[in-house]
């Protein structure tokens, strides 16, 4: 039986309409703390400042970069079996409540720890580096580390291990779910790589 062409339209026309409505669906923040509670809390902290330097803050993140994260580590595509273990349990409702009440959660500072080191750091992460192409870390973080919603990630007071070897396994392939990072971790040493960490740690 052939449908007829305006019925066709109007089903397109539902479909799209609760398309749209499950994307701009409200978080439910009790949800996401409830369910933070159970899977995250253990290696980010209650309040999602991690204490643990080997472990992101994830407080005040952007929620759609934490969304964009979580999807990866559940499909694989950034790789890391502990995280994709816990990941693969959450839902897109899960993800979307936990990403949205870290987002409401506050941050709190870091501090660098090489003064030395931190002017090189300082250097690369307002400048970036000439001659080798490397870009300005603050033109997609920016300045403060406040990053970009939806597009960069806040930085400002990161545990400096961490982003250490973010960048690191960005630089080996270790990390490759951006392309971007890997493109300028590439070109980044180790000594580089360290003052840029500790650099970020001391934002605000």
């Amino acid at each position: 039986m052939k449908l007829p062409v305006s019925f066709l339209c109007a089903a397109a026309a539902a479909v799209l309409s609760f398309s749209a409505q499950a994307q701009s669906a409200k978080p439910d923040l009790a949800k996401g703390a409830a369910a933070y509670g159970n899977v995250c809390v253990a290696c980010h902290a209650a309040d999602g400042n991690s204490s643990t330097p080997a472990n992101p803050k994830l407080a005040g993140q952007h929620p759609e970069y934490l969304i964009k994260q979580l999807q990866e580590y559940k499909s694989g595509k950034r790789a890391n079996a502990i995280m994709q273990g816990f990941a693969s349990t959450l839902s897109d409702d899960d993800m979307r409540n936990i990403a949205y009440w870290l987002a409401s959660q506050t941050p709190k500072d870091g501090a660098s720890t090489d003064k030395e080191l931190v002017k090189l750091g300082e250097r690369i992460y307002r400048g970036g580096i000439a001659d080798r192409q490397i870009s300005a870390c603050a033109g997609c973080h920016s300045p403060n580390g406040a990053g970009i919603p939806s597009q960069y990630p806040r930085l400002s007071g990161q545990h400096a291990e961490y982003t250490e070897t973010q960048l690191r396994h960005f630089r080996d392939g270790t990390r490759g779910n951006n392309a971007q990072m890997k493109g300028v971790a590439a070109k980044m040493n180790d000594r580089e790589i360290k003052a840029v960490a500790d650099y970020i740690a001391g934002l605000r």
